[in-house]
């Protein structure tokens, strides 16, 4: 086939390998990240700044809360640590918020988990915190102050040109495996939009998922989209969503999915029913050290990685800035957001498509 060099999924030693990493990550973060928000004992100095993640078990929300940590104590903020129950917990965000809020803090840094939070951080701002979103810009950009985050539109691009490139005029049967069916949120359209973009299909609404013609050419061939699944961005979503496109057809050779743990739990259900992952392209965003693992082992095969630290460190840094009289960050030119970058990572490189595998990337994963 189109990919011969990848090797068959091991999902009893990456399934141990992802225990240990959520493990030691969770006990580092000093709390149990409920969505009230736990003081980190970061830092300690006169600038109070709260954190909100989606979540505290995604290993991408714990790097984030380690960035923010590392931040505060070189930067002597008062940091607090909060989340969602999960990603999509609007309400646990939202207490999160009202707590930042009644303890007269300096600023907000939230990943957002979808516009319910909208009104709270504009409460919040009218309260004179200043309000940073983190990886996710919400629905209007202009809700928070600033958004520090990846170019998600062109993390999803990547990935879908280097799938173009390895399918090589092969027929594409697509499984889009996204984030949420239940809300619209620009992480999640921004991704699936630029992997169909980055495909060569022509798409419809640009703020929506699954609009688009089922079946057309893409750049190289034909295609044929089966299905758009919704994941939450967990391993158990991603195997129930690849299981219910793996109902409806047995020829999928083209898996999207909307971050890593999608991606694992995709892979689970191929190998489950039988097929091999040699036999499909897997495709991903995040680049998270495990993900880096998984595209060195063959489960992934490319995967655009992003760096939460970073967020988070240069999160704490502008409102400890600003509480201190500095100036507030701009976003990048052409941007409504400040991009944090994004690269390509890959072990089977694809002709004009800038990328580095993934030994280059394990040193630099989520830095």
């Amino acid at each position: 086939m189109f990919h011969p060099t990848l090797r068959t999924f091991q999902r009893g030693a990456l399934g141990v390998a992802a225990v240990g990493l959520l493990t030691g990550s969770l006990a580092a973060c000093g709390g149990d990240g409920d969505d009230a928000g736990d003081p980190a004992g970061e830092g300690g100095g006169s600038t109070a700044v709260t954190l909100i993640t989606k979540d505290s078990i995604n290993p991408f929300f714990v790097a984030m809360q380690e960035g923010a940590k590392k931040a505060a104590e070189e930067n002597d903020v008062d940091l607090t640590i909060a989340a969602g129950k999960e990603d999509g917990d609007e309400d646990g965000q939202i207490q999160a918020i009202e707590s930042a809020i009644a303890q007269g803090q300096d600023g907000i840094l939230i990943t957002p988990n979808g516009p319910g939070v909208n009104p709270a951080i504009e409460k919040a701002r009218d309260s004179g915190l200043y309000v940073i979103a983190l990886d996710t810009p919400p629905d209007p950009a202009e809700t928070v102050d600033i958004t520090f985050a990846t170019d998600n539109f062109e993390a999803g691009e990547l990935i879908g040109q280097w799938t173009a490139a390895q399918l090589d005029g092969e027929k594409a049967t697509i499984a889009l495996l996204d984030l949420f069916n239940d809300k619209v949120v620009s992480v999640d359209y921004n991704r699936d939009q630029g992997f169909l973009t980055g495909m060569g299909i022509d798409t419809a609404d640009a703020e929506k998922n699954g609009d688009e013609s089922p079946t057309g050419s893409y750049s190289g061939g034909d295609y044929e989209i089966v299905c758009n699944e919704p994941t939450d961005g967990a391993e158990d979503g991603g195997r129930t969503a690849m299981e219910t496109c793996l109902s409806g057809t047995d020829g999928i050779n083209v898996v999207y999915t909307i971050n890593e743990p999608a991606a694992y739990g995709a892979a689970a259900a191929l190998e489950a029913a039988g097929l091999s992952t040699d036999d499909v392209l897997i495709v991903s965003v995040d680049g998270g050290c495990q993900g880096v693992s998984a595209v060195t082992d063959g489960v992934i095969d490319a995967t655009s990685q992003q760096y939460p630290l970073d967020m988070a460190q240069k999160g704490v840094e502008a409102i400890a800035s600003i509480a201190n009289g500095g100036e507030k960050p701009e976003t990048t030119e052409g941007l409504d957001f400040f991009d944090t970058g994004v690269k390509l990572v890959t072990d089977t490189p694809a002709d004009g498509i800038e990328s580095i595998d993934s030994a280059a990337a394990t040193e630099i994963c989520w830095g």
